[in-house]
């Protein structure tokens, strides 16, 4: 998993992301929270970020309250790394939309125990997300069904988007989870399969004659 370190202070960051690196994550460094803010807003951010308080351009703080404004940003999990460990600074932290805050300097068993956290829970946001972009397009290929779909007065095949025309039970197939079997209606067996079993019989009446 990568994970994202701001920090300006550049003996903190090698520090830091040599222990990262030692238990397996990858690693973009940045020391400069306009930066880190530009990559957790970014199409593919890293999905953990530990962010110092203190920073050129824009606080830690400050880049979780601009991450939390950007909707796809809500499966982030964003940990502020700070000298502060005053009460109202955690309370400030966690307001502007950290997830977890932790004081320097930093004991690094506490600290992987809290990347793993972080891990487990952006993964699962990550899960989460994919679970319900698959819903929204089962949700939008049953709301195709409900248009005005061109049907053929005699056949009753359906056209498709590409002109293409098929028959009423594939359609509905491939545009839902519904599945076919065949039976025969009581009104289609008096109308259809009667008059035909008595045409046949009558023809092999009229050939055994």
């Amino acid at each position: 998993m990568k994970i994202l370190i701001a920090d300006d202070d550049a003996m903190a960051c090698r520090l830091l992301e040599g222990v990262l690196v030692k238990w397996g994550y990858e690693v973009l460094v940045t020391g400069d929270g306009l930066e880190a803010a530009r990559v957790l807003t970014s199409e593919d951010p890293p999905p953990v970020a530990i962010l110092d308080w203190a920073m050129p351009g824009m606080t830690g703080v400050d880049v979780c309250r601009r991450v939390r404004e950007t909707p796809a940003a809500s499966a982030l999990y964003l940990l502020v790394l700070t000298a502060r460990g005053e009460q109202d600074d955690v309370v400030a932290a966690l307001e502007a939309g950290a997830d977890d805050f932790i004081v320097k300097p930093f004991h690094p068993p506490e600290l992987r125990a809290r990347v793993r956290v972080g891990e487990r829970i952006a993964r699962l946001q990550r899960s989460l997300a994919d679970r319900v972009a698959a819903l929204e397009g089962a949700l939008a290929q049953v709301t195709d069904l409900q248009g005005l779909l061109p049907i053929c007065m005699y056949c009753k095949k359906i056209r498709n988007d590409g002109n293409y025309w098929q028959k009423v039970e594939h359609y509905i197939a491939e545009h839902s989870g519904a599945t076919f079997t065949h039976g025969i209606c009581p009104e289609c067996v008096e109308t259809r399969v009667r008059p035909e079993i008595d045409r046949l019989r009558r023809a092999r009446e009229e050939r055994e004659q």
